[in-house]
């Protein structure tokens, strides 16, 4: 049975199951497992629940290791794997019934005050914040600013008021951080195009496409409730693994985040 739930804080709103262990739920999403966007910002949270409040997250690293499944709960058990004086570690370990589907290490950071350089800028052929073909699913605003070949940029954001709460922020990066990068790539493989072009086939009877692992470095502050450009390049496939790196800009042009992700895509064999 899956769970109704309402909007992101519901989602983000994890029980305590003992000393350093969280249960969380999951609504149904379309394709039949569990948002992998999900599962990374509930165990960015779980682990979030174990940091003091000085210290906000500057990088994780996550892999994907089965699909979860929306009909039970997700337990989130956190190792506290050091706390230093100006770096936090943890480790979280998500699982269910069938055993660990993901596994997440994050690092925690005092804000220090020193040189803010930025190279980055953004992309001027995206439109205005929250401009695109609407394509909104679930409680996530997504609006496509520009699609083309090895290439993926959309303006997204949870479709609730926040505040200004920045751990709840980062949480909100985190789940739409998993969105894009496998438009990206799969915009690279050279039988797509042909699927695509098929009024009969679709992608999914040709075939097998799921994230593999996940990384996120926060640079910046993340502004509250805001539409978040979202810029994915494909660096290539091999062995049915391709890479997508991107960036993610406030509309201010601010370059808050860098995301990367290996996806696997491969061609059904029966």
């Amino acid at each position: 049975m899956a769970w109704e739930v309402a909007d992101f804080a519901s989602l983000m709103g994890l029980e305590t199951h003992g000393p350093d262990v969280f249960v969380g739920i999951s609504p149904e999403y379309p394709w039949g497992r569990v948002y992998g966007g999900q599962v990374v910002a509930q165990g960015l949270r779980a682990a979030q629940s174990t940091v003091d409040g000085d210290y906000h997250v500057h990088s994780l690293h996550a892999y994907f290791i089965r699909g979860g499944s929306s009909d039970e709960p997700i337990r989130y058990e956190v190792d506290r794997i050091r706390n230093g004086r100006s770096f936090v570690t943890r480790r979280v370990v998500a699982r269910q019934s069938d055993g660990a589907i993901l596994n997440l290490s994050c690092s925690f950071h005092l804000h220090e005050d020193e040189a803010d350089v930025q190279e980055s800028l953004l992309p001027d052929d995206v439109g205005e914040p929250g401009s695109g073909t609407v394509e909104d699913w679930s409680i996530l605003g997504r609006r496509v600013a520009h699609q083309s070949t090895g290439r993926s940029s959309n303006w997204l954001r949870v479709l609730e008021d926040l505040g200004d709460d920045p751990s709840l922020q980062a949480c909100a990066l985190a789940y739409t951080s998993d969105d894009i990068p496998m438009d990206a790539v799969a915009g690279t493989h050279p039988r797509i195009g042909e699927v695509q072009e098929d009024s009969v086939t679709t992608y999914h009877d040709v075939f097998i496409g799921t994230s593999l692992d996940h990384a996120i470095w926060f640079h910046r502050p993340l502004p509250a409730d805001q539409w978040l450009l979202h810029d994915h390049r494909s660096h290539g496939l091999a062995n049915a693994r391709g890479l997508a790196v991107g960036e993610v800009f406030a509309p201010s042009g601010i370059h808050v985040a860098t995301v990367a992700q290996e996806v696997l895509i491969r061609e059904r064999t029966r």
